[in-house]
This record gives C-alpha cells, structure tokens and sequence, in this order.
C-alpha cells in the first residue's frame, strides 16, 4: 500500500470524524483486500455448488444458461445502487448508517435488525453448507454420518477458528480472505478445465433447453426413489422462476464491503469498487463453471433425480478419483475462508449498531482491543449466535420442512431488505438536505434512480420467490418479524435510541472521538 499517503490517511480519518466516528479500527485493507472480502463471502464455491439442486432438479439446463445471467443481473442492482451511497458514507456497519441518515433514526434501527439478523444467520447457513459439503466429499474416509452432535461440534470447530482469526486483527484477515479471492478464481476455473475434460460430448444446447423437472421425486439414502422433490409440481415458467434463487442466494453478501469501509483505505474510492467488482466478477467465473459443469453432466434427467446430491454424483461418475480429492479440498478450503469473511462482516455490523446503543449490552460489545484493533466482543458474539441459530433450528420442523431452511430462506429476504430500505430511502433523498453530497464513485441522478427503481422492482421478485413452496413459511416468518419489530420500537426503542450522531451531536463528540482514539493508540 505505498501509494496510501499521509493526505490520504488524513482524508479517510477526516470523513469518519466527519460523520462523528473515531478511527478505532485498523486501516490496513487494500482496494484489493475490500474486493476480496465480498468476493470470498459471495463465494461462488460455495452457494454456487452446495445449491445446484435448484437448478439441476429444477428447469434444467436452461436454469443456469439463461437463469443465471438473469439472476446475477437481480443481485447487481443491488450492489451498484449500493454502491453509490457507499461512497458518500463510508463507514462499518454502512446499511445501518445509510438508513438513519438518508431515512430516521427507525428506518436505521429497522435495516439494522434485518441485516444483523440476515448475517449471522446466513454465517450459520454457510457454515453448515461446508460441513455438508465435508460429509459428501470425505465423509467416506472418516466415516462420518450426519446427526445433530456432529454438525454442531463441527460447527463450533470451523465457526471457532473463523472467529480466532478474526479476533488476531484484520491484517491477518485480510491476508487470508486476499488468498481466498485468488483461490477462487484458480479452483473455479480449474474445476471448470475438469469438467469440460470429462464431459462426454459438448451438447449446448442443453445449456438453453427448458426442461420442467418440478415434482420428480429424488434418489433417497437408501438408494430409492422416494426422496423428496427439490421443488413442488409447478409450470415450466415458475420452475425457471424459482430456479433464480440460486444465482440470487448465491450473489450476496456484498455489503461486506461496505461494512470493513473502516479498515480500507481510500475507503470512498474504494468500497464501492469493491462491491460492483465482486459481483461482477463472480458472476462471470460463475457462469463459466456452472456451465462447464451442466456439459459434464451424463445425462439431465438423471441428474434431475439426484437432487441436492447431483455435484458429488457427477464428479464421482465422471472425475479421477485423485484429481476429484484435491478440487474437493480447495472447495472446501474456499468454503471455509467464506465463513471467514462472514465473521468479519458480522462483527463489524454488531460493532456499528452497538456503537450507537443499538443492541443490548452496547458498551461491551462496541469495544475494540487495543492489542488486536478488532471488536473482540462483537466478533465472538456473531460467531456463538450462528451456531446457536443452527442447533435450535435443527431440532424443530414445521410439517417436513426443518426449520433450518425456512430461515436460511428467510435470510436472504431480510439481507435483501436491508439492502432496499437505504437505496429506496436514497431515491427520495438525492438532493435534499439528508444527500447534499455524493462520493467520488457518481452514477448521477438518473442512473442511481434507475436502479433504486429496478432494486425496488427485484426486491419484490425476491420476496414473492422466497416464500414459495417448500419455504411458504417464510412469509409469515417475515411478516411476523417485522410485527415483532414495530412493537419492540413503539414499546421501547423509540424513547431509547438515538441513532447515529447527526448535526450537532458530530460537533459534541470530539472530546470523545480524541479519547477513544488514544485508548486504541491511533496516532
């Protein structure tokens, strides 16, 4: 970083102060470092292949010739009108902040509970989707069988190591999660190179062929087919709908970039170039290894009957078994470092709100180490919290459908709303005395409210989606949170909480940003 200047340093500091923050985290992560950090939590390594049932099981090649575009499309709406804002407001936690300035102190509270609640959540769903991945791909050698003691000791294992790396400081984070976005890019395209090698014949037309497998009963664990269908009977349209759901669920997490804009130097520059390029460059290799990977496929509609077994199903069929190993470790070790980056983002975004006296037992959990420069607290907590989300969700079903993924769906609809409330709040407020001035990354006017228009638009697709069968719990979940929410606010937080500092509260807290300072020894 030897291009990052004492004048840069002082612009940096001088916009967190300017918006009544003390420079208490470490600014050490790059331009590259923030991209990195997104790009290892989007993973396409993970989503992307722990997911494929939904595309495979679903409509079929065409689900990810066509509905991938359409649906990374979905996600960088997002991200670019996100992207905007970021610029003008860099700081941890970014969402929250943008919801209170561009909106009111609720408005902020409310995005704050929905991506507080999405992150540590989706950390769980991640989590768990490596530890599946683990018994698929080495189960075998260690014979491991899935039950509730050995997901959750598995789980405190990998989710413990995240949070002890985290807790040793963002420079060796952000080594690790730079690493991470180098080996996503290698093991994807390796992956990619093995498929097509492996690949009987290169039939692509099966890449844009519609193919209606809603309703198929999959292979189950005793080797019948009696398993359950990945999705209900449905029309070819609505199958290929609900197939977005994997390029969507797989494209998020991208706000991670917004929330260590305290730890990345040139932040203003740099967080939203970071946010747009993670997205974008996941969906390309994306789509370049879901594609080879459909080529590969022996036949679709035996694939279709695999269900969420179809990944490891196919390499076995058609994979050296040696060469198979080591793409399943680098997966898996990708999978890993994505849970990494979710510890960072988690942690950030509980060290912002509590900051603020957002959440219960704010002064602790605000607190940063001045040894390691990290919101000790805030990064532990996260971590304890999604293990604890997995274990109690396990252990209920509603009906056939476990709780645990009703709510992992649940997650990406509150991230998602999150993502909504300050874009739809920055479309009113461009130009008013809230946003009287913009970042150096600038749309302009009538771009950024085309795409706070489209966000609006893809949040109402993504909603509509995610509560379809076998997750149409998740409305009522949903509409029951934010029931749950408007009473806590009318019957406590409203006289409680202040929101961040604005107006005359920034100028108050000198004295207090100069000490919070020193306590850390920020020079």
């Amino acid at each position: 970083m030897s291009d990052y200047s004492e004048l840069d340093k002082k612009q940096d500091v001088q916009i967190l102060h300017s918006m009544g923050y003390a420079q208490e985290l470490e600014r050490r992560m790059s331009s590259f470092s923030n991209f990195a950090v997104s790009f290892s939590i989007i993973c396409i390594l993970s989503g992307g292949i722990n997911s494929l049932a939904q595309a495979t099981s679903g409509a079929g090649g065409a689900a990810i010739g066509i509905g991938w575009p359409v649906g990374c499309f979905i996600s960088l709406v997002f991200a670019v009108a996100m992207a905007q804002i970021s610029s003008a407001y860099p700081t941890a936690g970014g969402l929250y902040h943008w919801g209170s300035i561009l909106g009111n102190r609720f408005t902020g509270w409310l995005t704050a509970w929905f991506n507080l609640l999405g992150l540590v959540t989706v950390l769980g769903a991640i989590n768990v989707g490596t530890y599946y991945f683990f018994i698929g791909a080495f189960g075998g050698y260690f014979n491991m069988t899935d039950t509730t003691l050995v997901r959750i000791v598995f789980l405190v294992v990998i989710t413990g190591l995240q949070a002890l790396v985290n807790h040793m400081g963002i420079g060796l984070t952000a080594k690790l999660t730079d690493f991470s976005g180098y080996l996503i890019f290698a093991t994807s395209i390796l992956l990619a190179a093995v498929c097509l090698i492996a690949a009987p014949s290169y039939d692509f037309a099966r890449l844009f062929t519609f193919t209606n497998y809603s309703g198929l009963a999959t292979i189950a664990a005793d080797g019948s087919a009696t398993g359950a269908p990945v999705w209900p009977q449905v029309s070819t349209f609505w199958v290929f709908a609900l197939g977005l759901l994997l390029p969507i669920y797989t494209i998020t997490g991208y706000d991670a970039s917004a929330h260590t804009s305290e730890e990345t130097v040139k932040a203003a520059h740099s967080v939203p170039r970071g946010m747009v390029s993670s997205v974008l460059w996941s969906a390309l290799f994306g789509y370049i290894m879901l594609c080879s990977f459909v080529l590969m496929l022996p036949n679709m509609d035996d694939a279709a009957k695999q269900g969420w077994n179809v990944f490891f199903w196919a390499m076995d069929a058609q994979v050296n078994p040696i060469v198979k190993d080591i793409l399943y470790l680098l997966i898996f070790v990708s999978q890993w470092l994505c849970g990494l980056a979710t510890v960072t983002s988690v942690s950030r975004m509980i060290f912002a709100f509590s900051r603020d006296g957002g959440l219960p037992a704010s002064k602790t959990l605000s607190r940063v180490s001045p040894k390691y420069r990290t919101p000790v607290s805030a990064i532990w907590t996260g971590s304890v919290l999604s293990v604890l989300f997995v274990w109690g969700s396990s252990l209920v079903s509603i009906g056939d459908t476990p709780v645990y993924t009703i709510v992992v769906s649940c997650t990406v609809i509150f991230l998602f709303f999150s993502f909504a409330i300050p874009i739809t709040l920055g479309l009113f407020a461009w130009g008013t005395a809230k946003w009287d001035k913009m970042g150096p990354w600038n749309l302009g006017e009538g771009l950024f409210k085309l795409f706070a228009v489209l966000t609006i638009i893809a949040m109402i697709i993504i909603f509509v989606l995610g509560i379809q069968p076998p997750n149409d719990w998740a409305g009522i979940i949903t509409i029951g949170f934010l029931v749950l929410t408007g009473i806590v606010w009318f019957g406590f937080e409203r006289r409680r909480f202040k929101g961040p500092p604005i107006g005359d509260a920034i100028a108050k807290r000198k004295a207090e940003i100069a000490a919070a300072e020193a306590a850390v020894g920020e020079q």
